[in-house]
């Protein structure tokens, strides 16, 4: 798999599966505490600020990803996902994915299309407009 297979920031959109990149870390903000729901763990994220030469977004790093990866990085991003926080475009590696750094170039990143300033609005999966085909109740 080539740079070239990479998608680029520019075409990043809510609710991306599988997604493939290679970006700059730009900044790393202070990391900060949070428990999980589920296994009732505390555990530690960042927000991290990345992209390439199309544009820029946040990327949440969890846990260790914080400490191995230094402002100037270029990393690989494998099988992320995108989606939504308060309204604002985020990256995500997840569980399923990988990042790790890489030995690759990006020159001037593209700050000026920073994708995580539009807000996005999300409709509710409950909501009517979400659903127009409705079913109409048996009797």
């Amino acid at each position: 798999m080539g740079i070239e297979d990479y998608t680029k920031v520019e075409l990043l959109k809510p609710s991306f599966r599988n997604v493939n990149l290679v970006v700059k870390i730009m900044n790393i903000g202070s990391s900060r505490a949070l428990f999980s729901r589920t296994s009732r763990k505390q555990h530690t994220l960042a927000d991290a600020f990345v992209g390439d030469e199309t544009g820029s977004v946040i990327m949440t790093l969890w846990d260790d990803q914080i400490r191995r990866f230094n402002v100037g990085d270029v990393v690989q991003i494998k099988n992320g996902y995108t989606g939504l926080y308060r309204g604002s475009l985020r990256l995500n590696v997840g569980r399923a994915g990988s990042i790790d750094k890489v030995d690759a170039e990006i020159g001037q990143v593209n700050t000026r299309n920073n994708l995580s300033e539009t807000t996005h609005i999300q409709v509710p999966w409950r909501s009517s407009e979400a659903r127009p085909f409705r079913r109409r109740k048996r009797r």
